[in-house]
């Protein structure tokens, strides 16, 4: 395989065509971290990723209620799309000034808007409005993840994160596991309000927890320019190319006056932000990351695999709910198979690379899994079992991404820029998931003939509306596996590199004791 036969590239290496100078950058930390460091920082930062992470689980049950209370089933996608743009937008900005004024200040400011959107969306009277609270709330969401992300990079070096892989196991196996389940629950017993008013509290003792660590390391630049135009530029092209794919065909016809231009500003606006960040100082997405093959092919990856991933998180509850008339507690159950299988894999992929330090296979193994479990899942008849089995493996095929691309960018670009490879990453990751959200939704909800009654739906269906219905979720399953599979080709295309020498097991276990 080419990929493989390309020269090795060690921890050392750096993007040579932009590095930043020498003197800014910050000394790597070297030796190994003490778990009573490590505590000290992850006691302050896990409720902050732990509400980042169960965001996104949490209101995939929760969908079809919503759209019963306030209306919009059609339109539902954007109850997630909405979110994921603008958290999109805001990450590399977030990766940026966490890097020049201290990742701790940033983390602070991200909450605080995450919490104020909270608050719209709990009180939001009609979808638009909840749609607007939700960007609100993206707009502090997409700092959340990022910035502790990177707050844990900038003391732990890459070779010790596995060693405290378990305490990110408890955060993400909370969100991921609970978050169906307590979605599903709220909803059935209170109202969906509950899921976002119930933030407040928790920010609060977040806020002040962070409050109590020492302030961040800081790099300053010496061009400090802001790329508004930039920002400006990806948010128009990416709402509206989205826009034109989920509502063409229900809001406007295809061929339509409104669906040319919305796709003639998407493509310009797109096509301009290509142009112009390539001759900013300080662009809003670091273009010269993207010059390192590993890091090319690991944003690649990653948007490919959060396309699938998130379109199953999303719409699976919705399918389950609405296809086989199933409760919204059942069906956040059933969602527990997926996130499941996403947690024990990305646990034991990050064990095995603590060991190796060989990251080549494991994102090609696992999407080619996830691509055969999504292919059977379009293709096989309706089965509520055959969904559980399925779900899971596709959910051990998505585990093996994330761990796999954080500890590959961060080690490829270097320590002085861990906020804007930690955060193109996650850009990568929402904008996969925002399109992969809006095709899955506007291909199911294109091939069901008809208005949608979300309350004849969910309590007593027409037979030949069910049917359809049933034909074009599996029709849109085929396109996730689709998805999945493009990222395998592009995981095979990452060349093979070495994070770290090989370490004997014996030296791990000694390792784990200290």
């Amino acid at each position: 395989m080419r990929g493989s036969e390309r020269p090795q590239i060690t921890p050392a290496t750096r993007i040579a065509s932009a590095p930043p100078p020498p003197d800014k950058l910050a000394t790597p930390a070297s030796g190994e971290v003490t778990r009573a460091q490590f505590l000290n920082l992850f006691t302050a930062v896990f409720l902050p990723m732990f509400m980042a992470a169960v965001d996104q689980t949490l209101l995939a049950t929760a969908t079809p209620a919503i759209a019963d209370s306030i209306g919009g089933l059609r339109d539902t996608s954007w109850i997630a799309v909405a979110y994921l743009l603008a958290s999109a937008t805001v990450v590399p900005a977030y990766g940026r000034l966490g890097d020049q004024r201290g990742r701790r200040e940033m983390l602070l400011v991200a909450l605080a808007i995450f919490t104020l959107g909270s608050v719209g969306c709990g009180i939001a009277q009609t979808f638009p409005q909840l749609v607007i609270a939700r960007v609100v709330q993206g707009l502090g969401g997409g700092g959340l993840m990022t910035l502790t992300q990177a707050l844990i990079g900038e003391v732990v070096p890459p070779r010790e994160r596995p060693r405290f892989q378990g305490y990110f196991a408890i955060v993400f196996t909370s969100a991921s596991v609970g978050g169906p389940v307590l979605g599903g629950l709220v909803v059935s017993h209170l109202s969906w309000r509950w899921l976002f008013l119930a933030n407040l509290p928790f920010a609060v003792f977040a806020a002040w927890r962070l409050l109590r660590l020492r302030s961040g390391v800081r790099h300053t630049r010496a061009v400090n320019e802001r790329d508004v135009v930039g920002l400006m530029l990806f948010a128009i092209g990416a709402l509206s190319g989205l826009f034109w794919l989920t509502a063409g065909g229900h809001h406007f016809a295809w061929r339509s006056t409104e669906s040319g231009a919305l796709l003639l500003i998407a493509v310009a606006a797109l096509g301009t932000l290509s142009w112009y960040e390539r001759r900013h100082r300080t662009p809003f997405l670091p273009i010269d990351l993207l010059r390192a093959p590993p890091i090319r092919f690991s944003v690649l990856t990653v948007t490919l695999f959060a396309g699938c991933m998130f379109a199953m998180i999303f719409y699976l509850p919705i399918y389950l709910q609405l296809g086989h008339h199933l409760s919204a507690i059942a069906s956040g159950v059933l969602l527990l198979p997926l996130t499941a299988g996403m947690v024990v894999a990305s646990i034991s992929v990050a064990q095995i690379l603590r060991r190796s330090g060989d990251p080549k296979p494991w994102p090609i193994i696992g999407m080619s899994v996830s691509a055969v479990a999504l292919l059977l899942l379009g293709v096989l008849p309706p089965n509520t079992a055959l969904v559980v089995a399925l779900g899971f493996v596709a959910g051990m095929g998505f585990g093996t991404v994330m761990p796999i691309s954080q500890m590959i960018g961060q080690t490829v670009a270097g320590h002085g820029r861990l906020g804007a490879v930690t955060s193109m990453i996650s850009l990568a990751r929402s904008t996969g998931a925002a399109i992969g959200a809006a095709l899955f939704g506007a291909l199911a909800f294109a091939l069901v003939p008809g208005d949608l009654d979300i309350h004849a739906l969910l309590h007593s269906p027409d037979e030949g509306q069910l049917q359809s219905l049933l034909h074009a979720f599996h029709k849109a399953f085929l396109l996730a596996a689709a998805f999945a599979a493009l990222a395998a080709v592009s995981a095979v295309c990452i060349p093979r590199i070495k994070l770290w020498p090989p370490r004997k097991v014996g030296a791990s276990a000694e390792s784990n004791r200290s």
